[in-house]
């Protein structure tokens, strides 16, 4: 037998903000990042996730901004082409985000699966 709350689906987003409320890093920004470290190319992390130049790099210059120290380390182009990685920070902060986010899923699943239990009852 099919429960009536099958349909019922959890959706939520994740982000960081300044005190005065202003968004540092979300889910989206956090997988720019990480297409960033894996590819060492911000070309290739706007491929990979399909973004524009224009905004991808309003917003990692938003994010540098709102943290007050950088995340990016920028080579120019020349014969080689230009690099984009992240610096040791940035690397940390991407990390960290990873462990957070996956310990924030786990709970919040189980909590998720716990409400639709009560809801069978």
């Amino acid at each position: 037998m099919q429960s009536k709350y099958e349909n019922i689906r959890l959706n939520y987003k994740i982000w960081l903000e300044t005190k005065d409320e202003l968004g540092i890093l979300g889910d989206g920004k956090w997988q720019l990042l990480k297409a960033i470290s894996e590819t060492g190319s911000l070309k290739l992390a706007m491929e990979k996730l399909n973004l524009s130049y224009r905004k991808t790099w309003n917003n990692l210059q938003q994010i540098e901004e709102r943290l007050g120290f950088p995340i990016l380390d920028t080579q120019r182009g020349g014969a080689d082409g230009g690099k984009t990685c992240l610096t040791a920070e940035g690397e940390k902060i991407v990390k960290a985000f990873d462990h957070f986010h996956l310990k924030f899923d786990t709970f919040v699943q189980q909590a998720f699966q716990e409400f639709k239990n009560e809801l069978e009852k």
